[in-house]
């Protein structure tokens, strides 16, 4: 069975860190393939020690908010 899941990706320094809001997990890649390929290792282990009830994909979206210098 294969589940689609959110990756969050940000970049600190020279690391791009991979995040997936549904689960919680986390990992990091020097680019962004390898910290989605972490980060899909990374869930996958935690489900097999903690498995999910199917759920609902979540909304991603964005927003502005004004800032002020």
């Amino acid at each position: 069975m294969t589940r689609t899941f959110t990756a969050v990706i940000h970049k600190e320094k020279n690391w791009y860190v991979a995040d997936c809001p549904e689960i919680g997990t986390v990992s990091q890649g020097q680019t962004v393939e390898e910290a989605i390929a972490n980060l899909k290792e990374a869930t996958e282990l935690y489900l097999e020690e903690f498995p999910m009830p199917e759920t609902t994909h979540p909304i991603l979206t964005t927003f502005d908010v004004a800032t002020y210098a």
